[in-house]
């Protein structure tokens, strides 16, 4: 009787426990629109939790939603390399994972009026942090040493830029970090713009032994640049795209430089 009622109440749990979850409408009455510091003020009295969920409400025929990877993109209203586009005029965003998320619209003059929204995604501290995936579910593939024999030090500018390029990363690869862990590390950052200007504020992730192998388990651009602001400026930054049916180019650090001047002389 008791394992009836034990499988009754995980039953139960699993049916009706993970039903908390929150939907917050963004912007409320206003919905999702151009209006300065809006939405500062919105989610500034809220805590967003694994599970919630955002849905934005607006004309489809004006305007969209665009996810954007990174603090930087968000602040300078930037859409070229957006993770998520959604246009349906009642879109529903869910979290699966903590973290920070920048969401603004393509209509560039209405981004720079307001219309940007910047949340962060912590766990349910009433629910089971969601364990981790079995290793043979992402199978090790090819663990690439970062420059080579060089290793991860200071070069010219373009030098892991070209070592990255004539490479095909897939989910499961592997790369291996190895320097000297008392003058420098590596910072995994989330953005573009943070790459480009070696903006470590916002770091994905911090890796400082000296021997770090990091795992691809994500399709898309992941960036990786070094602890010490002076030698991320003297080159010390790699990019890698990995496995991903995206059309992302591969640009050299002055094209992209370039590319941003464009856009700063543009708006």
């Amino acid at each position: 009787m008791k394992k009836i009622f034990s499988f009754v109440f995980v039953i139960f749990t699993l049916l009706f426990g993970c039903c908390s979850a929150t939907v917050y409408k963004v912007g409320d009455s206003d919905g999702w629109t151009a209006k300065d510091h809006l939405y500062y003020h919105w989610t500034e009295d809220k805590e967003i939790h694994v599970g919630d969920s955002l849905i934005f409400e607006y004309d489809h025929n004006l305007n969209d939603v665009t996810q954007v990877s990174g603090g930087l993109e968000y602040e300078f209203c930037d859409s070229s390399f957006p993770k998520a586009v959604y246009n349906t005029g009642h879109d529903v965003v869910t979290f699966t994972e903590p973290g920070s998320y920048y969401f603004i619209t393509s209509n560039h003059t209405q981004c720079t009026s307001g219309q940007r929204l910047g949340v962060f995604v912590v766990h349910d501290p009433s629910s089971p942090s969601p364990l981790p995936l079995p290793s043979k579910i992402i199978p090790s593939r090819h663990v690439y040493k970062v420059g080579d024999s060089k290793s991860w030090g200071v070069y010219d500018s373009d030098f892991y830029y070209n070592w990255s390029k004539e490479k095909q990363f897939n989910v499961g690869d592997g790369l291996l970090f190895e320097y000297n862990n008392e003058v420098n590390g590596v910072y995994e950052i989330s953005g573009d713009l943070e790459f480009l200007n070696c903006d470590p504020t916002s770091p994905i992730a911090v890796h400082k032994t000296g021997h770090d192998i990091i795992k691809l388990t994500k399709p898309g651009i992941h960036y990786f640049i070094s602890s010490e602001p002076g030698h991320c400026g003297a080159g010390l930054k790699l990019q890698v795209v990995v496995g991903t049916t995206l059309n992302v180019p591969k640009l050299s650090p002055l094209e992209r430089l370039t590319r941003w001047l464009d856009i700063l002389r543009h708006h």
